[in-house]
């Protein structure tokens, strides 16, 4: 296969890692990009510099694919090319929120090859000795740009939160969240800003195969642990409050990592969003869920719920159920839900999970297009799957057929273009900013450091 040099930039220089977790040069192969079949050697013109915040990953029981500059051919290696007797491995970036992946990390797996933990894994490379990630940009907001989360103003939070709410259960979840897991939508709460997580269901109605707070039977690790009991109304309502009270343009948000499916708490959700607007007009109330009770959502928006996030992988029946494998609700199900929350004037969002070669090929593209002609939501948060690309490719190819994939940069103009009201972004927004339209996304620094292997962690 020749691709020749690109017009638009030079290639970037192949990365491979040791056993260690050494980053270095591969001289005389260029980095590659993967979107499930399709291999593509990196250019300047298709990456961005690698944002602050991202971490490298070297992706053991795997090989590495390069393109060969001199061959002009993509080469799959175990081995360091002038030094056999040097294992190598793949280097993967975990960009920071707020970028699509392009393509993801080229590799190979070996046939005892472990199971990767739940993270996204971006291609990237080496241009003039700093690093550059193959993602798109489509949220500049800061909100968790860890630069602006000094552990010790956490600290100060916490303590000021223990003394304004010092028997909350739901606070005291919080703090766990924010100094084990490191959570950022946990740190924001502590820092007076943003989005507030509101916790609330330790069971779930899905059982998704990327689940982050459970995982039965699975060589999968779950990057936290579910919270196991339900807080009150009143303390629900008293954090919200606290949160609404202090920040400027506050949302506060049901349905986290940290949790199943907050629809499934209602009996103690419904009475927390009547007791916050007995309270207080302002802020956001936001819903994130699998929105597969459309019945039970009606009382929410009854009660005072303001906007809802869905979260989806595919807008194919078969694909989404192979992936969320819902318990009790179906795909007929979320629609429904979409439908009433539009009807009742509720801000709509999809949380599109993405994976370059299945989000970007021709049959998913057109089943995107047809869900927005037919269910006009307001935003997507386009989100990386955290999921490892290769099983997540096998398992969706048994259920639908995975065309040459077109491109995830295609994919979001020829969207954006078709539905020019339709808002992208990652984040939730206040009430405030519901009709806004993105911004342009600025060049991002790039800090050097080795790479690790994948560990569970909080997405």
């Amino acid at each position: 296969m020749n691709h020749g040099r690109s017009a638009s930039g030079d290639f970037l220089k192949a990365l491979a890692a040791d056993a260690s977790g050494n980053i270095f040069e591969i001289e005389g192969y260029a980095a590659v990009g993967m979107a499930a079949e399709r291999l593509v050697p990196l250019t300047v013109s298709e990456t961005v510099p690698m944002p602050y915040g991202s971490e490298r990953m070297l992706l053991p029981g795997r090989m590495a694919v390069f393109y060969n500059l001199k061959s002009r051919r993509f080469k799959t290696l175990s081995v360091h090319p002038d030094d056999p007797s040097m294992s190598i491995f793949p280097v993967a970036v975990f960009n920071s929120p707020g970028y699509v992946l392009r393509y993801t990390c080229a590799h190979r797996s070996e046939a005892d090859a472990p199971a990767l933990p739940l993270f996204s894994y971006g291609a990237v490379g080496l241009h003039r000795g700093k690093f550059r990630s193959a993602a798109i940009c489509v949220d500049t907001e800061p909100r968790q740009d860890l630069r602006q989360m000094k552990p010790a103003d956490v600290r100060k939070g916490i303590r000021l939160l223990r003394k304004r709410l010092p028997n909350n259960r739901l606070r005291e979840h919080l703090e766990h969240c924010a100094l084990v897991y490191g959570c950022p939508a946990g740190k924001n709460f502590f820092l007076g800003r943003y989005e507030a997580p509101l916790p609330t269901s330790p069971s779930c109605n899905a059982r998704c195969l990327g689940c982050l707070s459970l995982q039965k039977n699975s060589d999968i690790p779950h990057s936290q642990n579910r919270i196991r009991f339900k807080p009150t109304p009143a303390e629900i309502a008293d954090v919200a409050c606290f949160h609404i009270d202090r920040v400027q343009k506050a949302i506060v948000s049901f349905g986290q990592g940290c949790e199943g499916d907050p629809l499934l708490a209602a009996d103690v959700v419904e009475p927390a969003i009547r007791l916050i607007r007995s309270r207080t007009s302002a802020g956001t109330i936001n819903l994130n869920s699998n929105a597969g009770l459309p019945d039970v959502l009606l009382r929410l928006i009854d009660a005072g719920l303001d906007s809802m996030r869905v979260s989806l992988n595919s807008f194919r029946p078969g694909c989404y159920e192979a992936y969320f494998r819902p318990k009790g609700y179906g795909w007929s199900d979320v629609l429904r839900s979409i439908d009433l929350a539009v009807e009742r004037g509720v801000h709509v969002a999809v949380n599109y999970l993405n994976l370059p070669g299945f989000t970007d090929s021709p049959e998913e593209a057109q089943a995107l297009m047809r869900f927005l002609e037919q269910h006009p939501i307001h935003m997507i948060q386009w989100r990386n799957l955290n999921f490892d690309p290769l099983r997540y490719l096998k398992v969706m190819q048994e259920v639908e057929p995975l065309g040459k994939p077109i491109g995830m940069g295609r994919l979001l103009d020829e969207v954006q273009h078709a539905f020019p009201l339709l808002r992208y972004g990652y984040f939730n927004p206040p009430k405030e900013t519901f009709t806004l339209e993105r911004q342009p996304c600025p060049p991002s620094a790039s800090p050097s450091s080795p790479a690790t292997r994948p560990t569970a962690s909080p997405a």
